[in-house]
């Protein structure tokens, strides 16, 4: 079990207590709850406010406990929904689920449990991907818990002209959180997973991890000309903003404020996180196992 320290609703202008138009939940100054098992939803929090600038972000990364992609799907949604638990109690007015592991392990039981919208990051990926194919061959590029899911798989279940590959790739979140985005390891790693999609003809590629778009330029190179690298983290920040002006729950233009916790090092996830954010990841607050 894992206990948070308490974010003053005041720090996002009294969020937790304003009401949406139907008079329940959180209204449209409360933030955007994102949660991720570490740094990789990150990219979809960038994505996020560079879509909606004026929205304020309340993300919580599963440090401690990362990375979740080689971990049983039964643990994964089990400390998945103890975090998203977290992020309802502090008030948020959406759940992003910033993590391709937890979106596969438990986004049906997110649904049912909460009364806020829940987003994740296979379906909008997914809509994209069976739009801009040519041939109808995708690649998917994904953890093992991921792949294990099978999860692509069932999105892909209504687009039945694509022909999927599904890749693990274990060792790219590690080199990811190292901050070695380029040199001659990453390449070879890159040689030896991508190796299938190529062999498959792949004309799109799903970056099925929040942290591959750190190395889609090492992707890119290996895949050659002519594939189309689909991000989950910025189909996902185009779901954000639609959900959000479709429910009425867009906020005002005005200046975002940003919460960043961490079950882990708050001192290197700050550190780290700035790859990822830049100057807008400030301080980060600990929550303690």
């Amino acid at each position: 079990m894992i206990e948070f320290e308490r974010v003053s609703a005041g720090r996002f202008g009294g969020a937790s207590g304003a009401s949406g138009a139907s008079g329940a939940g959180p209204g449209p100054d409360a933030p955007i709850g994102i949660f991720d098992s570490g740094f990789g939803g990150l990219t979809v929090a960038r994505a996020v406010l560079d879509r909606l600038p004026w929205e304020s972000v309340l993300y919580l990364a599963d440090s401690a406990r990362s990375p979740y992609g080689p971990r049983s799907i039964a643990e994964v949604r089990s400390y998945a929904l103890e975090c998203l638990d977290q992020l309802v109690a502090l008030g948020v007015k959406m759940l992003v689920i910033a993590c391709n592991s937890a979106s596969s392990a438990m986004l049906r039981d997110a649904r049912e449990r909460y009364d806020v919208p829940v987003i994740e990051v296979i379906c909008p990926t997914v809509r994209e991907a069976a739009v801009v194919t040519r041939s109808g061959r995708v690649g998917v590029i994904c953890t093992a818990a991921t792949k294990t899911s099978m999860s692509y798989e069932d999105a892909f279940a209504a687009a039945p002209h694509v022909r999927l590959t599904v890749q693990s790739c274990p060792r790219f979140v590690d080199f990811v959180e190292r901050g070695v985005v380029a040199g001659p390891d990453l390449a070879a790693a890159a040689r030896e997973y991508l190796a299938g999609p190529k062999a498959a003809g792949v004309d799109t590629l799903i970056l099925g991890c929040t942290h591959y778009p750190l190395l889609a330029e090492v992707i890119a190179d290996e895949m050659g000309e002519g594939v189309s690298l689909i991000s989950s983290a910025e189909e996902s920040a185009k779901d954000v903003a639609w959900q959000l002006g479709k429910l009425g729950l867009a906020r005002a233009r005005s200046v975002p404020r940003h919460v960043f916790m961490t079950t882990g090092d708050p001192r290197q996830f700050q550190r780290i996180g700035r790859r990822f954010m830049g100057p807008v990841l400030t301080d980060v607050a600990a929550a303690v196992r």
